[in-house]
């Protein structure tokens, strides 16, 4: 007898919906979120981060998980934000120093769209 399949437990907290999931799934969707993000950069011999690298990555990095929680693209994300692709692209990556104007323009996008 095959057994019915049945969707992820959803419950309303408030006026938003949320999903239920085992504690193993939540951790393994946690690792793959972090797939594709650029990496922190090396430590010092003293332990510590370079400063202004570790800034670059930490920006690419929150604004690439904001973007990806709505479901964006980067050509959506930069239209949106009225920048070029092109700006986008490298700031996520984390190699580039990110302009003030353009985490500005970014910024305001995002929080608008995340209400």
């Amino acid at each position: 007898m095959k057994s019915k399949r049945t969707g992820p437990q959803v419950i309303t907290v408030g006026k938003k919906r949320a999903v239920v999931l085992e504690e193993g799934e939540y951790r393994r969707l946690l690792e793959k979120a972090d797939e594709g993000e650029p990496p922190l950069p090396p430590r010092q011999p003293n332990g510590t981060y370079p400063a202004r690298e570790y800034l670059w990555v930490s920006i690419a990095r929150t604004i690439l998980r904001r973007r990806r929680a709505l479901g964006w693209t980067q050509a959506e994300l930069a239209r949106r934000a009225g920048i070029r692709p092109k700006t986008l692209e490298p700031l996520e990556q984390g190699n580039h120093p990110p302009s003030v104007s353009a985490v500005d323009k970014i910024e305001r996008v995002l929080k608008k769209a995340e209400g």
